[in-house]
């Protein structure tokens, strides 16, 4: 059985006062404060979500690039309550699975604001999708285009420009994407098939140059230009995300990467389009999030070694992916941060699994404090996104819990579920409705939801 964390969800309340960016707000401190006093007990490790601080994120997305429509990326953190909110303050969603689009049918979202953004899609993966009423999808191949034209033929196709992602912290450049000449190639495809085409780039996760924006656009307004002379009728723009959290080392503020991409789009789109889209998931998620764990293991190589190891029980395995070579750099706080006058020193920081590979840090320098011992508390801070949705554990660790969802309270100002996928041995079907009133076929292996 495939198992996951367990994401304590926050509830939700009226108003969420702005809290400094990537800190813990009021509302996860009490509750964290709480588990130190020993108020209510969560076992390790866990992500708690402050759906408060999402909201006020998209606010402030809404207003720095007033011309786009936010597509939420739920890859990037699939929570229910989380959907519901965004969902109630008028987003659109951009999937990358058909269970993504299950969840968002689930919050009562119309199929019509559901985008396919993922260019890699099984072909009954496509007639999903369509039979519930989405009709966006992305491609970068001409075979993903005739695909599309075949299973879904009054779908509308985007088509992503690829990007080399310089300046990003995490970037997308090797697998998706294809070069300017395919992307007028494939818009021109796409308009002799009847189909309504638009152009996609993505500058890459946690993208810190803010001229990537412009630099992008440039390639996009002259393609676009050429590919029209060639017949071509592309109507829309997705920018992708690439809007930051907050990690160790810092990033412009939002309102300079407005600034940034409004120039860009003044600049290179006077005219406009029918539609802008923007799918940020990192910026809307990762700070409204902590990640706690629990120390398992402190240990030296040696006797002399001054640089100790910490195993934690959450590694690579457990949500903590994005440590891959070290590429997104989380703040962390313990439970013994200001012991012993709060010395510190030199650490490597690794999960608890077998596998030489689940080690965090080794090369980028971290100090934790010396006191720290086994049954400390690691908190990793701006942690609400890419974690639950990487939380698979290992097989040897039966213990790691479940992802949650919604809908019962474990804690004082928390509700959580468990979420647990069915056997994809079973093969029946049920039918339900979709908000648009088409009906769509509903795989028991897509998402089960069971209760505690």
């Amino acid at each position: 059985m495939v198992r996951r964390y367990r994401p304590a969800l926050v509830t939700h309340s009226a108003n969420s006062p702005t809290v400094r960016p990537g800190y813990p707000s009021e509302k996860i401190a009490r509750f964290l404060d709480g588990l130190d006093r020993g108020d209510h007990s969560v076992p390790t490790p866990f992500v708690v979500l402050d759906v408060d601080l999402v909201e006020e994120r998209y606010h402030q997305l809404v207003e720095a690039i007033p011309s786009a429509t936010v597509y939420y990326a739920v890859k990037a953190n699939p929570a229910i309550p989380l959907l519901e909110r965004l969902h109630a303050l008028g987003s659109a969603f951009d999937v990358a699975s058909p269970a993504e689009i299950d969840r968002c049918l689930l919050v009562g979202v119309d199929p019509a604001r559901i985008s396919y953004g993922n260019t890699i899609k099984k072909r009954r993966d496509v007639a999903y999708a369509a039979s519930c009423g989405v009709t966006r999808f992305t491609v970068d191949a001409m075979e993903e285009l005739e695909k599309v034209a075949d299973v879904a033929p009054n779908g509308s196709v985007c088509v992503r420009l690829r990007h080399d992602c310089g300046g990003a912290d995490w970037p997308l450049s090797r697998k998706f994407g294809c070069e300017a000449a395919d992307v007028e190639r494939l818009l021109i495809a796409a308009t002799e098939i009847g189909m309504a085409s638009g152009v996609s780039f993505h500058v890459g996760s946690q993208q810190r140059d803010l001229g990537s924006w412009d630099e992008t656009l440039e390639v996009v307004a002259r393609l676009v230009g050429r590919a029209r002379e060639r017949g071509a009728t592309p109507t829309f723009l997705n920018l992708g995300g690439g809007y930051p959290g907050t990690y160790r080392e810092s990033a412009p503020p939002l309102p300079a990467y407005g600034a940034a991409v409004n120039g860009a789009l003044a600049r290179w789109f006077p005219e406009g389009l029918d539609e802008i889209m923007v799918e940020p998931g990192r910026y809307l998620a990762a700070d409204a999030g902590v990640l706690r764990s629990e120390v398992v293991l402190v240990s030296r190589r040696s006797p002399e070694d001054t640089e100790r190891w910490v195993y934690l029980d959450c590694g690579k395995f457990h949500g903590l992916a994005e440590t891959m070579d070290e590429a997104i750099r989380y703040r962390l706080r313990t439970s013994a941060d200001g012991a012993d006058g709060g010395a510190t020193g030199p650490v490597a920081l690794a999960g608890p699994t077998c596998d030489s590979a689940d080690v965090l840090y080794e090369k980028t320098a971290y100090e934790l404090p010396l006191a720290l011992t086994e049954g400390d508390t690691v908190d990793i801070l701006s942690a609400g996104a890419y974690t639950t949705t990487y939380s698979y554990a290992r097989p040897a660790l039966p213990g790691t819990p479940i992802a949650a969802d919604s809908s019962k309270f474990c804690a004082p100002g928390l509700r959580s579920a468990h979420l647990q996928l069915a056997s994809s041995a079973d093969t029946h079907r049920s039918s339900m409705r979709t908000p648009g009133g088409g009906q769509c076929h509903r795989r028991p292996d897509r998402i089960h939801l069971q209760y505690p």
